[in-house]
């Protein structure tokens, strides 16, 4: 009698991570599944000061990939400038390897020791979190090292022994969904990580593969996303790339629908934004098609936090 109470007590206050890793874990999953009464309560995440899954919108930002010095920290006073202005709080995004370039000739960034340098400046001097990517599992440990997010690349969240290895740092995890897998099944790489005894989750949409060499973003994922009770992010950037065209070529992204598709994003129920910015775009080394330019991102946002504000009352 008193481990069912224990049981109903850790089910009522959703602290399930610490007992899905326990021998029993495979029976309250099911208890869970089949008693609990409407959505899951959300799951608040807490990034450096940022708290991912309440109220206030969040943003990831900064360059698609690790470039100059210099870009990097233009990227973060501006990001600064606009976090203060909109009374927004940001994650400071760029990876230090591209490890996806259509081309082996392409930049994929300066690698994993000079990346984390840079980007441990960034959170030094501007006190912001850093977020990267991981692609490979010697890059996992150090990484956590100087990282308050590791993020799992959308073609890779299906593999287990890198979810799983990233898991094991306690680190928060971003899990990027990945264009092949449809929006519920994301459960199955969450789960890997929860199994690991890792709770500290977010959720991050970035389109789907509709036919060859488009993406489309489809509004019923961020439903199907937000019922995990994990934080769900839309990286909107990313959303209007075209495969198949060198991001170089502005033809390679289609930012004429960044505006619809944020305000979509946002009135569906998300609690942050993903949003790739770099103060000449034209110029980026990865994904120039698509990036925001600096100078923009504030009157972009301005009108999300708005919907934000206004979708929150109702949820």
């Amino acid at each position: 009698m008193a481990r069912i109470w224990k049981i109903g007590l850790d089910l009522t206050h959703n602290s399930l991570a610490p007992i899905l890793a326990s021998e029993k874990k495979g029976l309250l999953r099911t208890l869970w599944n089949r008693f609990r009464i409407g959505p899951m309560q959300k799951k608040i995440v807490k990034v450096g000061q940022v708290e991912c899954g309440a109220d206030p919108l969040f943003l990831i930002s900064g360059p698609c990939v690790v470039e100059e010095e210099l870009v990097m920290l233009k990227t973060a006073e501006c990001l600064k400038q606009v976090s203060e202005k909109l009374k927004i709080p940001v994650i400071y995004k760029s990876s230090f390897q591209k490890d996806n370039r259509s081309s082996a000739e392409y930049y994929r960034g300066p690698g994993l020791e000079n990346g984390l340098r840079i980007l441990e400046r960034i959170k030094k001097d501007f006190g912001f979190p850093v977020l990267s990517d991981v692609h490979h599992l010697h890059q996992v440990k150090p990484a956590a090292e100087v990282l308050d997010v590791l993020q799992i690349p959308a073609y890779l969240c299906m593999q287990t022994d890198l979810v799983e290895e990233t898991a094991r740092t306690g680190r928060v995890i971003n899990l990027k969904h990945g264009q092949f897998l449809a929006p519920e099944n994301m459960m199955k790489p969450v789960q890997k990580a929860i199994d690991m005894g890792n709770d500290q989750i977010i959720l991050t949409e970035r389109g789907y593969t509709f036919g060859y060499n488009d993406l489309i973003v489809d509004p019923r994922s961020f439903y199907y996303l937000n019922e995990t009770g994990f934080p769900v992010v839309f990286d909107i950037t990313h959303s209007v790339r075209r495969y198949g065209i060198p991001s170089a070529d502005p033809k390679g992204g289609s930012k004429e629908f960044l505006p619809v598709l944020s305000r979509a994003g946002v009135a569906a129920g998300v609690d942050g934004i993903f949003v790739e910015t770099h103060p000449e775009p034209a110029k980026a080394r990865c994904d120039a098609a698509s990036q925001l330019c600096t100078d923009h991102l504030e009157e972009f946002i301005k009108p999300l936090i708005e919907l934000h504000n206004l979708e929150v009352n109702y949820r």
